[in-house]
């Protein structure tokens, strides 16, 4: 994987081959970015990484400028991947050992982004309990988006709080916003 954008554009990083991860293909994170560089100042912005893997979303965020960054997921090897990097780096992104589900039941946080990227064959049930935490737990702050990256086989446009879908290849981003 590499770093499309910002400080560490061009930045290789090569994660272990025994992590249970899919990072997100440069195409569709290239998108993304494009997206979400129209709405939001990186610098501005909290970001909390969810089902966060290798942390290729967060180092893309932290390279273009934010720094209050959380990266969530369950699996420790991938949690002291992603220390590893960011000391490596210099990169402020706090990795914590968590389920997901837990820690959004539990958290007091309120960001601008929550990005998830969790396993493509997840039940339609979590997708539901993913959304259904973030909002009745009031986690986003003002005009803040929840991002969902899912199978483009996949349709959430029927979950609370959809707004739009935007397809790359296989993978597929969903958008909910409050209101």
């Amino acid at each position: 994987m590499r770093i499309i954008s910002g400080t560490y554009k061009g930045k290789r990083i090569v994660a272990p081959k025994k992590l249970p991860v899919r990072p997100t293909t440069d195409m569709a994170k290239e998108a993304l970015f494009n997206i979400l560089n129209n709405r939001y100042y990186f610098s501005d912005i909290a970001v909390l990484d969810l089902f966060a893997g290798t942390g290729n979303i967060s180092y893309e965020f932290a390279s273009r400028g934010t720094d209050r960054i959380t990266a969530v997921d369950v699996d420790s090897a991938c949690i002291r991947f992603i220390d590893s990097i960011s000391e490596e780096m210099d990169l402020d992104i706090s990795a914590l050992k968590s389920d997901v589900f837990d820690y959004l039941a539990k958290t007091g946080a309120r960001v601008d982004i929550i990005f998830a990227d969790p396993f493509y064959e997840m039940s339609q049930t979590d997708f539901q309990k993913l959304v259904s935490l973030t909002f009745d737990r009031n986690l986003l702050l003002q005009d803040g988006t929840l991002i969902i990256e899912h199978s483009s086989r996949m349709d959430l446009s029927e979950l609370h709080n959809f707004t739009e879908k935007r397809k790359y290849g296989g993978t597929a981003f969903s958008f909910f916003n409050e209101g």
